[in-house]
């Protein structure tokens, strides 16, 4: 159950609070049960603790173009897309240029 999974990772991130696999896990939990508020809020906790942690950036983008908030995607896809190339995880990096091709083309 979703919510189990969130109580477990809120107990964990107090030992750990920036950790940002658990923060990024925690926000995930929040997309699978449509609280896109606390989901942003734990994707951007992320990007200000480490903007290198790359998967963020995807996540996010997705989120915010669910909500409809598609300029703020475009940003965060071309963000993550700088970053991945700067820590060379070209995975990551076409990932995100082909959300990024979606939303522009």
């Amino acid at each position: 159950m979703a919510t189990d999974r969130i109580e477990k990772l809120q107990q964990f991130l107090k030992t750990s609070p920036n950790d940002c696999f658990l923060n990024h896990a925690l926000a995930l939990e929040y997309v699978k049960v449509g609280n896109e508020v606390s989901a942003q809020q734990h994707f951007m906790l992320n990007l200000n603790q480490d903007p290198n942690y790359v998967a963020t950036y995807y996540h996010l983008g997705k989120l915010l173009e669910r909500i409809g908030q598609l300029t703020e995607a475009i940003t965060i896809y071309e963000q993550g897309m700088s970053i991945a190339k700067t820590v060379k995880d070209m995975h990551s990096y076409n990932e995100l240029q082909a959300a990024h091709e979606d939303l522009v083309y």
